[in-house]
């Protein structure tokens, strides 16, 4: 009988030790199905991009912003001749144009462009496919980004903390090219009103001057691009007489504790702003461009309450002249004021 309480024992811290394996194994095994799960379910997991052989460095990075309307033809085309080196450079890029829904008619506008290696329209709707390797090492591949006119709020939910994000992003550090129009131009600043809390067509100035708070949100840590960062981008902006909500998304980031000072670029349609790899910016097409600057907290900003605001800096750029986002300038602008939700006089 003495000899048997050893074996028991032995027999025990065996059972025990290949229970605390199976354990280890089924837990291993529930972890990594939960993680699969919640990645389906669209929960947020850092981004990473598998190895891919060193790509060429290009001679970027710039940005072409849109706004809207027909496109501006030369601002493609810039970022196209500035990151292969130049008008007469041999080098041809890859293009690829990225949107939420619509057509392929971009690949027929850009193909014929001075320099453009290829073209691909790619429809990015879900984060599964924001995801997808395949798609992203598309992306990574290209010289020039252009994204697409249409709804910012699909844009930064689907695409914002995704591989596609990376994708772009790489782009960028090799000195590519990264552009778009309307929503595709929006989601290049640093602050991004996103539209989710409105219609499609978003807020306009009446309501956001009455209040800047309703149904106005924002989307942050996207795309901090090193020449847009403190910046909050604006389209469509003489045909919709948007001056009044860029001053409230101004204000907001103030009023909100995100920055003390906010600049605005608004753009008219038919008009895009391109910005060189020094940070000038530079306004083509058929209209004028507006810098708009905050650089001091409202007097009056918060919910359902008309915004007052006095002494926002403005300057009106026309198409042919340049407006420097390095050393934002210290002259040539002039002063409007909000009041109880109203101008002091015509701020255009």
């Amino acid at each position: 009988m003495s000899m048997a309480f050893p074996n028991i024992a032995k027999w025990l811290k065996s059972v025990g030790t290949k229970l605390l394996k199976m354990g280890t194994s089924l837990i291993t095994h529930i972890t990594a199905n939960l993680t699969r799960y919640f990645q389906e379910i669209d929960v947020d997991v850092s981004p990473s991009l598998s190895p891919l052989p060193t790509l060429p460095s290009l001679a970027g990075p710039v940005h072409s912003l849109g706004g809207g309307g027909p496109d501006v033809e030369e601002g493609i085309q810039w970022m196209i001749n500035q990151v292969r080196g130049g008008t007469n450079c041999a080098t041809k890029v890859d293009v690829m144009v990225i949107r939420a829904a619509g057509n392929h008619d971009y690949n027929r506008l850009i193909s014929p462009m001075k320099g453009v290696k290829s073209v691909e329209t790619l429809v990015i709707s879900n984060r599964q496919d924001a995801n997808n390797s395949a798609i992203c090492e598309k992306v990574r591949n290209a010289g020039v980004i252009f994204f697409a006119g249409g709804d910012q709020c699909q844009y930064t939910h689907n695409w914002k903390n995704t591989k596609l994000e990376a994708a772009v992003k790489s782009v960028y550090a090799r000195g590519g090219a990264i552009g778009g129009t309307s929503a595709g131009a929006m989601i290049q600043s640093e602050y991004v009103y996103d539209a989710c809390a409105s219609s499609e067509e978003g807020i306009e100035t009446r309501d956001a001057l009455e209040d800047p708070y309703r149904d106005i949100t924002f989307t942050y840590n996207f795309f901090t691009w090193k020449y847009l960062k403190g910046t909050i981008v604006d389209t469509h902006f003489d045909r919709r007489k948007r001056m009044g909500r860029i001053m409230a998304f101004i204000a907001r980031q103030i009023q909100d504790g995100v920055s003390k000072s906010a600049l605005g670029i608004a753009i008219s349609e038919e008009t895009s702003v391109v910005v060189d790899k020094y940070g000038m910016a530079k306004v083509i097409g058929r209209g004028s461009a507006y810098f708009v600057l905050g650089d001091h907290p409202p007097e009056v900003c918060k919910p359902r309450t008309p915004l007052t605001y006095y002494d926002y800096k403005i300057w009106r750029v026309p198409r042919g002249d340049t407006f420097d986002l390095r050393k934002i300038p210290t002259s040539g602008y002039y002063l409007r004021s909000v009041k109880r939700g109203r101008f002091s006089s015509d701020p255009y």
